[in-house]
């Protein structure tokens, strides 16, 4: 009991902290975003579905009214692939791209989320076969829009991307098209940001994966993280170590690729990964707000300490 209580304070002063400065994310749509991305109505988000253009036109319908620009016609990124896992190609994939330019460098951070998922498949013992992704990665999008939502009344230092990509589950298939038809120099780019599977945790820790290969980038996010519930935990990143190694599991693999320096924020496997259970009622809530403010707080601190030059 007095851990519990030991930790709810604990959570309540960093919030009280980070929202008296105005460092926030707006709760309620974060929620009901988040709600509605992995809903039965979504059938899993599967790319090429129809519902898979449902979310998109979501996403798209967010963009526009928060004010972001873009550099693609009506914010799509159109792209098609060949996926060896069914035999198929993919004419219709896309990636959502809006911007919010800089106030002081023309230097980029690149923020993706991937809003595809798995769709429907095997039914689980309770006879569920829509497989929802509330964690993969409902999270992840919910949370791209409401930092896009923050950094437009927040102007940052660096210019921002905001990409929701399609096709991560068929092998980064969205991401890997961004790099490639990417409206900037590759050079321009300090860091991608990525978020995958951020709204659960049992044991209240929140991964930055990718600080193995860009020290800097962890001094800045200790400083940002101290105190912070959830904890922000390093690792994953570590080759040859025999350990879980994340560098290319989610879409920042494909910008490592590429030679651009990368931090993934996600969460350990849990027992509903990849199963009709990643539902919204498996989140737990409280854990996913803080979450999402913790990734606001690091990238604001980011966006203040890396080079503009």
């Amino acid at each position: 009991m007095q851990l519990t209580i030991k930790n709810a304070i604990s959570c309540f002063l960093f919030l009280l902290i980070f929202q008296a400065n105005g460092q926030s994310i707006a709760t309620k749509s974060l929620i009901e975003n988040i709600k509605y991305l992995s809903s039965d109505a979504l059938k899993g988000r599967k790319t090429g579905s129809e519902e898979n253009a449902k979310a998109r036109a979501f996403i798209l319908d967010q963009f526009k009214s928060i004010g972001l620009k873009t550099q693609y016609p009506d914010y799509q990124q159109k792209f098609s692939f060949e996926s060896r896992r069914d035999n198929k190609t993919y004419e219709d994939a896309t990636n959502v791209v809006g911007f919010i330019a800089g106030s002081e460098s023309r230097k980029l951070i690149v923020i993706t989320a991937h809003y595809d998922h798995v769709g429907v498949g095997r039914p689980d013992a309770s006879g569920d076969s829509i497989y929802n992704g509330a964690d993969d990665n409902a999270s992840g999008t919910a949370a791209l829009i409401e930092l896009a939502r923050y950094f437009k009344k927040n102007r940052p230092q660096h210019s921002i991307i905001f990409a929701a990509l399609d096709g991560e589950e068929m092998g980064l298939q969205g991401a890997k098209a961004l790099v490639k038809d990417f409206p900037f120099e590759l050079e321009q780019i300090v860091l991608n940001i990525n978020m995958d599977m951020i709204s659960r945790n049992e044991k209240g820790e929140l991964y930055a994966s990718g600080t193995y290969y860009y020290p800097t980038f962890k001094t800045i996010l200790e400083g940002a993280s101290s105190g912070s519930n959830p904890t922000l935990m390093f690792g994953h990143d570590e080759p040859n170590t025999g350990r879980d190694n994340w560098t290319k599991s989610s879409d920042q693999g494909a910008f490592f690729d590429a030679q651009v320096p990368h931090i993934y924020f996600g969460v350990e496997d849990h027992q509903d990964y990849h199963k009709p259970s990643d539902s919204f009622e498996n989140i737990d809530e409280q854990f996913y707000i803080n979450a999402v403010n913790l990734i606001l707080k690091c990238t604001i601190a980011l966006d203040k300490e890396l080079p503009k030059e």
